[in-house]
């Protein structure tokens, strides 16, 4: 993998700028990802030679576009092995589809009484949609606790998940630990519950492979942002009964299939949940996207994402004053590490380092009862792709090693 880092660096230029004087290390991978050239051109081809709204037309563009769209579906289904591509519907991210699931699905299936089961590192977006349709429907929250390395605890999800529990939604890798919750085991104890198994792959989909059949789970939602597609698009995932026993929300032109005075039907899926417009051009550049990833093969990328953990860090672990968050194992980090350098915010953190060129994030990222949990209200968090180097990952060391000189 390492020498083909430069060959697929190439397809970044981004990636060659200077940020203050200084070689741009954009480690900021787990808010969204850069996008190649041959994303960035398919947005152009599209809108210089296909321009037209898709379905329905007949003329030439029209037809060009529809295929171009709908290609993107079938990459979808293979990327994340779906029985059918009618299992995949478009959307502008994560959000919106773990959001349309509790809405559209979770919502009429839930009583007083009823459970859902989420963890400590969840992902405000799931868990914001889950407080609110708690508050209509009187149906409670439950909390898995994170064991050592910073999982899901399964000996605690064989307590809390019971005949009580109606959903199972879990982020399969932590936006802030970058550990890896037991899904497939996970789904098992929900299904012998009768529960339902949701899963946000918002940091696993671009990082690792995931086959939905081989999990065994019901639904997945995911960005493509974060895996070098354009931003608003994304992916919700279900299993088709699931899908068409549930409610789209979107509700007007595109997705319906006869409209009277007093009624009206609706298209099968994944097109009566396609409303309107849909964001044309970035779902065909999110299948050039794909075919990206699946050239240079998610186990790979995950390979040498492991590789570039178990290097750096070590490295970071003997900067003074650094307080690592999660477990110390290089290996449970999916190209994620969060921290801290005691004694400093991590705003002033994130802010030396970019002085240095080097790109990070810091705050709570969406995941406050984490960071409650964690006992921190905040921390700074680098997160690397198949695009970083290990050069890179050296100059985060240094400049943290700098920041830490400077703010003794």
């Amino acid at each position: 993998m390492d020498k083909k880092i430069n060959k697929y660096r190439a397809d970044f230029p981004i990636l060659e700028q200077k940020v203050n004087g200084e070689p741009l290390v954009y480690l900021d991978n787990a808010a969204t990802t850069q996008k190649p050239k041959q994303v960035v051109q398919a947005l152009v081809d599209y809108y210089y030679h296909d321009n037209a709204n898709v379905h329905r037309g007949v003329h030439t563009l029209a037809q060009r576009a529809t295929t171009a769209y709908e290609a993107t579906r079938k990459k979808v289904q293979k990327l994340i092995n779906a029985p059918s591509e009618r299992e995949v519907v478009y959307t502008k991210g994560t959000t919106e589809a773990l959001n349309w699931i509790v809405k559209g699905y979770a919502e009429k299936n839930l009583a007083p009484g009823d459970e859902i089961v989420l963890s400590y590192q969840e992902h405000h977006s799931n868990i914001v949609p889950w407080q609110e349709i708690c508050a209509k429907t009187g149906a409670k929250l439950v909390y898995l606790e994170l064991n050592k390395r910073g999982q899901v605890d399964l000996a605690d999800a064989q307590k809390k998940i019971t005949a009580k529990t109606k959903f199972v939604s879990l982020a399969q890798v932590s936006n802030v630990l970058g550990a890896l919750a037991p899904i497939k085991e996970l789904a098992e104890l929900a299904h012998a519950k009768g529960a339902l198994m949701i899963v946000d792959g918002a940091q696993s989909v671009p990082h690792i492979p995931v086959d939905v059949q081989e999990l065994g789970i019901d639904f997945l939602a995911f960005s493509g942002h974060k895996l070098l597609g354009p931003t608003g698009t994304g992916i919700l995932w279900g299993r088709l009964e699931l899908l068409e026993a549930m409610d789209p929300l979107d509700l007007g032109g595109e997705m319906i299939e006869f409209v009277g005075l007093k009624h009206a039907t609706f298209k099968e899926v994944p097109w009566k949940f396609e409303g309107g417009t849909q964001n044309i051009a970035g779902v065909i550049a999110l299948g050039k996207a794909i075919d990206q990833l699946q050239e240079i093969g998610l186990a790979e990328i995950e390979a040498y994402e492991t590789e570039l953990m178990r290097y750096v860090l070590p490295k970071l672990q003997a900067v003074p004053g650094f307080e690592l968050y999660g477990s110390p194992d290089p290996n449970d980090h999916k190209g994620i590490i969060s921290f801290n350098l005691v004694g400093l915010h991590p705003h002033d953190t994130a802010t030396a380092l970019d002085m240095e060129g080097v790109a990070i994030r810091a705050g709570h990222h969406c995941a406050q009862p984490l960071m409650k949990y964690l006992g921190i209200a905040a921390s700074a968090r680098a997160s690397f792709y198949f695009y970083n180097t290990k050069a890179e990952a050296d100059k985060l060391v240094e400049a943290l090693k700098k920041t830490r000189e400077f703010f003794k």
